[in-house]
C-alpha cells in the first residue's frame, strides 16, 4: 500500500493505492494564499494522519514546482507563496517514519498515464501534456521518468510564441478575452456556434505548433493529452493534426506516432504513488 498526494491547482488529493488502484481517496480545498509554511504543512500532515494505515509503505507527492528530486526539496511552488524552499521529504519522513518521494506534478501525471497502458503495449517514449490553467509536461523514456538535471525537463509551455508563450495559447488561458471560458466555449461549439467552432480550430492550430515542438525536442512514440482542455479533443483534433502534418518534416515519425487522450481524475495520485 502506498499513499499518493497530488498538490493540484484547486484541491489537495490524497489516495491510498494498492495494485495500481485507489482504494481510498480524500480531496480537500487548496491552501489559502496567505497560509504560512507551518499551516500548509500541518494541513498536509493532518490529512495524512487521517488516511494512512499501518500497512502503508511509502508516500509520494507531486507539487507544481521545480524539485530537487534526490533531496526532496521544492522551490517556488506555484500558488503557495510560503513554499520558496521547503525540504518536504525530510519534514514528512521525520513526521511519519516512512520513505517519501517528491516530484513535479506533471511528472507524476506522466507516470500515472504510463501505468495505465497495458503491460504488452507500453510506449517506448511517452510525452504527457496537461492542458489546464497552464501547460505541464512529463516524459517517460523506456519506463523511466526523464526529469532533467533540475526537474525542469518538459517546460516547453514557457517558450516564446506569438508575442507571449505557448502556454498562453494552448491552455485555458487561450479563452481569455473571447467572452467565453473553456467550458462555455465548448458548449457553444458543440451546439454549432460558428464563432466557437472557429475558436477551437485556432486552438487546435496552436496545439499543433506545441506538438511539433514536442516532436523536435523528444521524438516520442506516444503523446498523451490530459487536463481540462483535453476533454474537448474532438473540437480541435482535426486542425491540430493538420498543423502538425504541415509543419513537421519527418513524415515517417508522424506515421509511427500515437496520440491519446487521458483525462482520469485519479491519474496524478496514482502517478505520485509510483515515483
Amino acid at each position: 500500500m502506498t499513499l499518493g498526494i497530488d498538490v493540484g491547482g484547486t484541491n489537495l488529493v490524497f489516495g491510498l493505492v494498492q495494485d495500481g488502484k485507489i482504494v481510498k481517496r480524500v480531496s480537500v480545498p487548496w491552501f489559502p494564499k496567505e497560509a504560512t509554511l507551518d499551516e500548509t504543512l500541518n494541513t498536509i500532515s493532518g490529512q495524512i494522519e487521517e488516511i494512512i494505515t499501518p500497512d502503508t509503505e511509502k508516500i509520494g507527492i507531486g507539487v507544481p514546482s521545480v524539485v530537487d528530486v534526490n533531496r526532496g526539496v521544492v522551490y517556488d511552488t506555484v500558488n503557495i507563496p510560503s513554499w520558496t524552499e521547503v525540504p518536504l521529504k525530510e519534514i514528512l519522513e521525520a513526521r511519519f517514519h516512512l520513505p517519501v518521494a517528491v516530484n513535479n506534478d506533471a511528472n507524476c501525471y506522466a507516470r500515472g498515464v504510463y501505468e495505465g497502458y497495458p503491460a504488452d503495449a507500453k510506449p517506448e517514449v511517452l510525452v504527457v501534456i496537461t492542458l489546464g490553467t497552464g501547460v505541464g509536461m512529463g516524459i517517460v523514456d523506456r519506463g523511466r521518468l526523464f526529469c532533467g538535471a533540475n526537474c525542469g525537463a518538459g517546460e516547453l509551455g514557457s517558450l516564446p510564441y506569438r508575442g507571449a508563450t505557448l502556454e498562453s495559447f494552448c491552455s485555458k488561458q487561450f479563452f481569455a478575452g473571447t467572452g467565453w471560458d473553456s467550458l462555455t466555449a465548448s458548449q457553444a461549439a458543440r451546439n454549432g456556434d460558428p464563432r466557437a467552432t472557429i475558436l477551437f480550430t485556432e486552438l487546435g492550430e496552436c496545439l499543433g505548433d506545441l506538438l511539433c515542438t514536442v516532436m523536435f525536442a523528444y521524438d516520442p512514440s506516444h503523446i498523451a493529452l490530459g487536463g481540462g482542455v483535453a476533454y474537448n479533443y474532438p473540437l480541435f483534433r482535426q486542425s491540430m493534426e493538420a498543423r502538425l502534418k504541415r509543419d513537421f518534416p519527418y513524415k515517417k515519425s508522424l506515421e509511427r506516432l500515437t496520440i491519446d487522450v487521458c483525462t482520469g481524475d485519479d491519474i496524478p495520485v496514482i502517478g505520485a504513488s509510483l515515483i
